[in-house]
């Protein structure tokens, strides 16, 4: 589905559709998705066997990571005027949260480090919601248009959009403010990844969570924001890593390697609990 479309079909879900109604629609859309992209149905499909380590994978479950991908946009799109306290309270299971406390008091900042599972932009709203100083790591859109409505979507709670072309300097400066940054790690979109294992096979990883760790002494706080039963809610915010550190000034890959080896297996789990949830249309020897 292009960015274009994507753009359209945000800004007509924005508008006052009834949830159900919206749900319906992202819905409908994920089956013709499914129904018409063989490449990514096909993606999907390589994707899922590779987590749950099986020769064949229903087509039901196949068909529900597209339908859970469908209802991610709808909640991304409709949250600026879903997503408040009362919402928060009724239908958001909140598990360790006070981390986040925890880091803020230490004065260096924190990385919120996320995967493409469940729905991490609302996660990263409702956190900025919450009042926390929340920087969202994004790659920006070739068209403005899109890239402008996506960004204000983000930032409608109070968090800030830092894009990926000036992000080392970007959160580098987010971080001495004591702000938390918050950042994917489950797939490199450039060409600076390095070869790890994951999922039981060698995948390049991004290297930004650990290197901005090591280099100001930021923890590292892994979160997740995952769709329940009856489209409710629960974010799970795990205990903080904190780097070890740096030696003489240098970050070598092996520091960055070793770092990252203690935060990519809890990514590992939770997509392997939540299959369907993993939200990745591009085969995983790909990624």
């Amino acid at each position: 589905m292009g960015n274009f479309c994507l753009y359209k079909i945000g800004q007509f879900l924005t508008r006052h559709l009834p949830l159900s109604v919206s749900y319906a629609l992202a819905v409908f859309l994920s089956d013709c998705q499914y129904l018409l992209s063989k490449a990514d149905r096909e993606a999907v499909e390589a994707n899922l066997k590779v987590v749950l380590n099986a020769d064949q994978v229903p087509a039901s479950m196949v068909r529900d990571v597209f339908h859970n991908f469908g209802k991610y946009l709808a909640d991304f799109f409709t949250m600026t005027r879903r997503l408040d306290r009362e919402f928060i309270k009724n239908s958001v299971q909140m598990t360790g949260v006070e981390h986040l406390n925890e880091v803020l008091h230490k004065g260096k900042g924190g990385i919120i480090l996320s995967a493409h599972l469940g729905n991490w932009e609302m996660g990263a709203a409702l956190l900025a919601l919450l009042g926390y100083p929340v920087s969202i790591v994004a790659l920006a859109h070739r068209d403005e248009r899109v890239n402008h409505f996506f960004n204000s979507q983000r930032e409608f709670f109070g968090a800030t959009v830092i894009q990926t072309n000036v992000a080392l300097r970007g959160c580098l400066e987010h971080l001495k403010r004591n702000r938390f940054i918050a950042i994917l790690a489950d797939r490199d979109f450039g060409h600076h990844g390095l070869p790890m294992d994951f999922l039981g096979r060698k995948a390049m990883i991004p290297q930004g969570a650990a290197l901005f760790a090591l280099k100001t002494g930021a923890p590292i706080i892994p979160v997740f924001f995952l769709r329940g039963h009856q489209n409710n809610f629960r974010i799970t915010l795990g205990e903080p890593i904190d780097p070890p550190p740096m030696k003489a000034g240098h970050i070598s890959d092996e520091d960055i390697e070793q770092l990252t080896k203690q935060y990519l297996p809890l990514i590992e789990e939770q997509i392997r609990q939540n299959p369907s949830q993993w939200l990745m249309f591009r085969r995983f020897e790909n990624v």
